[in-house]
């Protein structure tokens, strides 16, 4: 277990770790299938490692700033997106009229958003995809920024949070690092999909008269 954890710390060490997480996570609101989710949670074990002595501590990423970077690079890649649909045009407009799930998507979002509400916006950060469409509806229906960036940067730290969490306490309680890794992940994975489970419950926007 001990030469594990070492190896996990030799892949997460130095502080370039922050640069690929925070790029793959920016750039996971365009391409889902990034695995911003499991460097998070595989630089947070290696922390766990850390402070149980397993792994040398200045091979690992310091907990605080792991969150705080995971958290900014959401927020920056939610405005990213936000601000292209923004500037969309009429070629996006036609895309998200062609599509059903961006159409429901932002009519939903900006019913939760003139409500004062944007439970909508923090499920979408855990749901697989939904970051994408809500940044992308948000900006393609005009929605203000004022409205819209608050609710994602609690969505990006809730997210952020929950999975150093995972990572963090997942090995501390079960001590073999890619058991721990991988368990972390599927309570990760299950996390997004009661978010999608939620959204789709969620009661469709009436139509106008």
């Amino acid at each position: 277990m001990l030469e594990s954890m070492e190896s996990v710390g030799l892949l997460t060490g130095g502080p370039w770790i922050y640069a690929v997480i925070a790029a793959s996570v920016v750039l996971d609101v365009f391409l889902p299938v990034l695995p911003s989710g499991v460097l998070v949670i595989t630089a947070a074990t290696a922390a766990a490692g850390a402070a149980t002595g397993q792994v040398a501590a200045h091979e690992v990423p310091d907990i605080l700033a792991l969150i705080l970077c995971a958290t900014t690079a959401s927020v920056l890649g939610d405005l990213v997106a936000y601000r292209l649909a923004w500037r969309g045009g009429a070629r996006l407009d036609r895309a998200i009229a062609r599509s059903r799930r961006l159409t429901v998507a932002q009519e939903r979002l900006g019913s939760a958003l003139a409500s004062g509400g944007g439970t909508l916006v923090v499920l979408a950060r855990f749901a697989p995809a939904g970051r994408s469409v809500v940044s992308l509806g948000a900006g393609a229906a005009h929605r203000r920024a004022r409205d819209f960036l608050p609710w994602s940067a609690l969505g990006g730290l809730s997210w952020a949070a929950y999975s150093v969490a995972l990572g963090y306490y997942g090995a501390q309680w079960l001590g073999t690092t890619w058991l721990a890794t991988g368990v972390s992940l599927l309570a990760l994975f299950g996390a997004g999909a009661g978010a999608a489970f939620v959204m789709r419950r969620r009661p469709e926007p009436a139509e106008a008269p």
